[in-house]
């Protein structure tokens, strides 16, 4: 909560309630696993604001549950940098959920959102204030020109954008990354959607508003990534089903045109019996029928079960992060 500001007149007068300031700009980001990073993270912050000259700022760090000291550092640090803002959740709820919780806790007019982990240098501040200026948009977005990575990394991103543009009716430009820098009207345009599914990716670009890309470098991380194949490809499902039904139409045609090519193939036994005195061709056809016509159920099953997950945790409507405390 910003705190309320009474302006001091005669006695003749009563007070009066002052809009509250907000800092020009707040850093944003989450702690996972972070501690090896975040001195050169909190001295690379602290760089582009002074090249910015900002001195009205603050750096919010979410710990979603970190395993390692990575709290402690940084209410160690308040000491010596006062704009710093920890919100401390109650456990692990996910990077999006982190995320979200930090712009929920950002005051700041510009609202810029990185990663700790030195994939993306803080100095890249600069150059997106530089095109949100320049340009007068709401948000400037970074992706990259060329995958990091390995060639596993880079054709498993490649194919999940493609895949999701696919499959879903909101359009996300490709390797796009998590830093990005939004005004105040976007930011509180965000914050008002009511998803308990998070895909923040997807939510931005639905949002709307003036956007525009800004290409940055991608080093490698140092140390194994926290984003496992396995949480990639559950973020894949994730991001899919919550903001596409598409899925669920090419389904029901693909039902439709198995079973009419199955009735078809039906029609055509019976007149060759008919006809010809052929026998019904037997068992190895219709297994063949029978185990594709099971994995066909199986997959629509499952895949409208993935929806009604969905449908079931949004009408749940718990919160989508719990804060434990608030250091600011």
């Amino acid at each position: 909560m910003m705190p309320t500001v009474l302006q001091v007149l005669p006695e003749d007068q009563p007070p009066k309630v002052l809009a509250p300031t907000r800092p020009q700009v707040s850093i944003v980001s989450t702690l996972y696993r972070s501690r090896p990073f975040l001195e050169d993270f909190l001295a690379g912050c602290l760089e582009a604001l002074r090249r910015l000259a900002i001195s009205d700022f603050e750096i919010v760090l979410v710990n979603d549950g970190s395993p390692d000291d990575s709290l402690d550092y940084v209410l160690a640090r308040r000491q010596d940098v006062a704009q710093l803002v920890v919100v401390d959740l109650s456990r692990n709820f996910g990077h999006h959920h982190a995320m979200q919780a930090g712009l929920r806790h950002a005051r700041g007019e510009l609202v810029f959102l990185i990663d700790c982990d030195l994939e993306v240098s803080p100095l890249t501040l600069c150059s997106f204030h530089e095109k949100l200026h320049e340009t007068g948009c709401d948000m400037v977005f970074g992706y990259q020109e060329k995958r990091k990575g390995g060639w596993f990394e880079q054709i498993s991103g490649g194919l999940f954008w493609k895949g999701f543009n696919l499959l879903s009716e909101t359009r996300i430009p490709a390797n796009i990354v998590t830093e990005r820098l939004m005004n105040r009207r976007f930011v509180d345009a965000l914050l008002q959607l009511g998803d308990h599914n998070l895909f923040l990716g997807g939510m931005m670009s639905w949002t709307g508003f003036h956007q525009i890309g800004l290409a940055v470098a991608k080093s490698q991380r140092a140390g194994a990534s926290t984003y496992t194949l396995f949480k990639r490809l559950n973020l894949m499902i994730d991001a899919v089903s919550s903001f596409s039904a598409r899925p669920l139409v090419w389904l029901f045609n693909f039902g439709g045109l198995v079973t009419l090519a199955s009735f078809s193939y039906a029609i055509y036994l019976v007149i060759r019996k008919l006809f010809f005195g052929d026998p019904l061709l037997g068992f190895t056809s219709i297994m063949g029928l029978i185990a594709l016509s099971l994995g066909i159920l199986t997959m629509a099953i499952g895949l409208v079960g993935i929806y009604l997950g969905k449908v079931f945790t949004q009408v749940q409507n718990r919160p989508t992060y719990i804060v434990r405390d608030v250091h600011r």
